[in-house]
């Protein structure tokens, strides 16, 4: 077995959330508990961070473990999905998982994971918690992959749990409110484990001092602390509320000696520390291309705010989206002086771009469909000036195939 023979039989076993969407959710923990102690709970053999959220946690997790590094710790990274490669989910000190562990993991235990019929995610989470552990790491930083309650991750015990912006998406299984969505990310508030959340709502945070007090966490709100201000290498000016909870979650972690000075270290070398992508990345500058994974009203409404403090001739914008998103809500966001060019990243999920100028129309925004991203984005940098902004996004799949 080769890795990319690996790789192929992780995604072909069952259709992963990504592709398939609700099909590929076990929504219990019974599957990867005992995956866990069939590899010898291996979670239970370094310290870790959780990090819940709609938005803002990919960020996070990534500034945490550039900070931590910066300290000299060794680091272990879990996030999720990937751009390019598989390897992206795990990493150590920024480099991610050697293809052979990925190969030797695979052949370990494809029996088990097969026998048990795992999800994709149930088996990347318990390769990175043994990689994490056959690397002796000192920490590691754990991304939720989707909600927090009956997500995979949850089966660690952290020193601190961070959750970021609470907005709408997934609603099909995590609820359609606010408070309803709060109650699935507050599942990874455990016991004795002080939490920090990232944004206040007033509608949220009830739902979470009631699960704090419930289980007997410390709580600790982002906006009621006094911070200097940190500048990130992350472009985007929604980074400025993610950094707020990373201080402060990094303030409540006991036992690991991170100063002032390796917070602004590690917010200033983020990119260059974890590699991360993807968010208000320029890909060019004549024209200017940007590519940002904001893919729900929450993200979007943000980047649609820091696009017009950009200078430009004209805008074009490469779209596409995934199902289950609220186009309403979302086409409402965008410009009406824009040129668009509405496409659909490479997956079953994705929305078909004549639905999406079915949509959009109803707001005013017009333009043509194109059958792949490349070549949507082809068809803007031949209509853009060296002046203009060419924006993509829409989905985290779109922005894959560019960056």
């Amino acid at each position: 077995m080769n890795y990319k023979q690996a790789t192929a039989w992780l995604f072909a076993q069952l259709p992963s959330y990504q592709q398939k969407g609700a099909a590929a959710l076990n929504a219990k923990l019974e599957a990867i508990t005992d995956f866990a102690s069939y590899l010898g709970n291996p979670q239970q053999g370094f310290k870790s961070i959780h990090v819940a959220g709609t938005n803002g946690k990919g960020s996070s997790s990534h500034m945490l473990a550039s900070i931590l590094q910066t300290a000299g710790y060794k680091v272990g990274l879990y996030t999720s999905p990937h751009l390019k490669d598989f390897r992206e989910r795990i990493k150590v000190n920024g480099k991610e998982i050697p293809q052979e562990a990925v190969i030797r993991f695979v052949q370990n235990h494809q029996d088990y994971m097969s026998d048990h019929a795992l999800s994709f995610f149930e088996m990347t989470v318990g390769m990175a918690f043994d990689f994490f552990k056959s690397q002796q790491v000192d920490i590691a930083i754990v991304e939720v992959g989707l909600g927090g309650r009956l997500d995979a991750t949850n089966i660690i015990t952290p020193k601190v749990s961070l959750i970021t912006n609470i907005g709408f998406d997934h609603m099909d299984f995590l609820g359609n409110t606010l408070a309803l969505i709060a109650g699935e990310k507050a599942g990874i508030i455990k016991s004795n484990v002080p939490v920090v959340i990232s944004e206040w709502h007033k509608e949220t945070e009830v739902v979470f001092k009631a699960k704090a007090a419930a289980v007997g966490a410390p709580i600790y709100f982002a906006s009621e602390f006094v911070e200097k201000p940190y500048q990130t290498d992350l472009l985007g000016a929604y980074q400025q509320h993610n950094i707020k909870g990373v201080v402060g979650t990094l303030r409540y972690l006991e036992g690991f000696n991170v100063t002032s000075a390796h917070i602004k270290e590690g917010l200033s070398k983020v990119v260059l520390n974890t590699g991360l992508m993807g968010r208000w990345q320029i890909l060019s500058l004549h024209p200017q291309i940007i590519a940002d994974t904001a893919h729900n009203e929450a993200g979007l409404r943000i980047v649609m705010r820091q696009i017009r403090q950009v200078q430009y001739k004209r805008l074009h914008m490469v779209l596409g989206f995934v199902k289950g998103k609220d186009l309403k809500a979302i086409m409402s966001l965008f410009p009406v002086d824009a040129l668009y060019y509405f496409t659909a990243p490479k997956m079953d999920r994705a929305i078909a771009p004549e639905e999406l100028v079915a949509a959009a129309q109803e707001y005013n925004l017009f333009g043509n469909t194109y059958e792949s991203v490349s070549k949507a984005l082809r068809a803007a940098k031949k209509q853009a000036s060296k002046e203009d902004l060419i924006y993509v996004g829409g989905s985290t799949f779109v922005v894959a195939e560019v960056v």
